[in-house]
């Protein structure tokens, strides 16, 4: 999955969004279950209190007959449980403390502690005895039967946090497990939902290669009813193109015929003559020929450029070019060697690659001594074609000057010039390059490279 992918963002931005929700989650869900745990313990706490109040409200002195609770864990020494009983105007000296808070004491309230209900209850945490974090309950009552101002008292009842904090803590590690699980489902799900979901346009790319190549004229894929009008439209765009091809050849042949006749009756007419009317004549008719025949590639070449296709096995058409330019040039007695690399395929038009390898060998074997070698290879990824002459070769300045259009450098063989140039721009048309290089033996080194896989 590369980091410019469509599926790469769309997995990033859903892994993202699970790293970002999955914690406020379980930090809101930790939240609510210690709000749900401490409201549990401090009822348990209110009946304490509440019984320690009414038990305060039926006795007329606190002081010499306090109210108890009989409930075990107020016995035992630091238990965590305590109550204590303090008169508001003296809450340095209690009237009356469980015995497992020993000679220790509890802590007020101080003004910010929160008051709930009707019955003006402080809900707090403090230190206790033994270092224990406890919690709370501390109400102020007023009895009736007592002379002010000594009616008022302070009850307070704690107990350990220690449970909150236990239930709270074993809450979340069951819940950071069951998250941390959830998380990786989701985004295991979400690379499955991504590759899978994006499956389609894989094959819409997989289709497309495979017409480029010739496999295949259409998209045929049965695709999700989302894709299919995308897939319509490129069936439509790839008949329009092919009829454009088809259209721009006829015109070509076409005008190729309509020109070439009437330039030969030319031609042939001023063959009669010796002055130098019909001499200027034949030459310019010559150049004509020239003209017309390099645009005519280029407008062949234009018209193929909206759709490039086709699947030419590489090695049927070396064999059939070397047999034919073998018989051309016999009295010459001009070698040519072919190599190919088996199962190599030019993806294009098997008429454009016999144009392209055809020119190259015929210019080799017009120049060369006695030797030509023709070899394809893959090297890289590419196809890549040799041909190479054992001829005069070219210096480096007159490289770049052969591949212009119409330029020859030589006037004794025959030809218009336009090979070259028409191999650079066949060559641009599939994207490859076309490059001339000094020979072995002194000669010319032609090289085309296009993609192979």
């Amino acid at each position: 999955m590369r980091t410019n992918s469509l599926a790469f963002r769309l997995f990033i931005a859903a892994a993202v969004w699970s790293l970002v929700a999955l914690p406020l989650t379980a930090f809101i869900l930790v939240s609510v279950y210690r709000g749900t745990v401490e409201r549990s313990f401090d009822a348990r706490l209110n009946v304490y209190l509440t019984s320690l109040v009414a038990g305060a409200g039926a006795r007329a002195n606190l002081a010499e007959n306090p109210p108890g609770l009989r409930d075990p864990v107020f016995k035992l020494p630091f238990s965590g449980w305590y109550f204590q009983i303090a008169s508001l105007e003296k809450t340095d000296i209690p009237l009356a403390t469980s015995e497992s808070l020993l000679d220790q004491r509890i802590a007020r309230a101080d003004k910010s502690a929160p008051v709930s209900g009707e019955r003006n209850i402080h809900r707090f945490y403090a230190q206790g005895p033994e270092n224990q974090r406890l919690r709370i309950l501390e109400r102020e009552i007023t009895l009736e039967k007592a002379t002010p101002p000594d009616n008022r008292f302070v009850i307070s009842v704690a107990g350990d946090s220690a449970e909150i904090e236990n239930s709270v803590d074993e809450f979340r590690t069951l819940l950071v497990i069951a998250l941390t699980i959830l998380g990786a489902g989701l985004v295991f799900a979400t690379f499955f939902q991504v590759r899978f979901g994006l499956r389609p346009l894989r094959a819409i790319g997989e289709g497309l290669a495979d017409i480029r190549s010739g496999k295949a004229e259409l998209l045929e894929s049965d695709l999700p009813a989302e894709i299919e009008p995308l897939q319509t439209e490129l069936n439509a765009l790839i008949r329009s193109n092919r009829a454009i091809v088809e259209r721009a050849r006829t015109h070509v042949g076409n005008l190729a015929h309509a020109l070439k006749t009437p330039l030969s009756v030319i031609t042939n007419e001023a063959g009669k003559g010796r002055s130098s009317l019909a001499a200027k004549v034949r030459e310019q008719a010559r150049i004509m020929r020239d003209q017309i025949d390099h645009h005519l590639n280029r407008a062949s070449i234009a018209a193929r450029s909206g759709m490039v296709s086709g699947h030419t096995p590489v090695e049927p058409v070396l064999e059939a070019l070397v047999r034919t330019l073998g018989k051309i040039y016999a009295d010459r007695q001009v070698t040519l060697e072919m190599k190919c690399e088996e199962n190599l395929v030019f993806h294009g038009e098997k008429q454009d690659f016999e144009e392209m390898v055809g020119n190259l060998t015929d210019n080799a074997c017009k120049w060369a001594k006695s030797h030509v070698s023709l070899e394809a290879r893959e090297n890289g990824g590419k196809l890549e074609l040799v041909v190479e002459d054992d001829g005069p070769g070219l210096p480096g300045k007159d490289r770049k000057a052969a591949l212009k259009r119409g330029r020859r450098l030589d006037e004794s063989k025959p030809g218009s010039g336009l090979g070259l140039s028409i191999v650079t721009e066949l060559a641009h048309l599939y994207q490859g390059n076309f490059e001339l290089e000094e020979g072995r033996n002194g000669g010319l080194r032609a090289i085309l490279r296009f993609r192979h896989s």
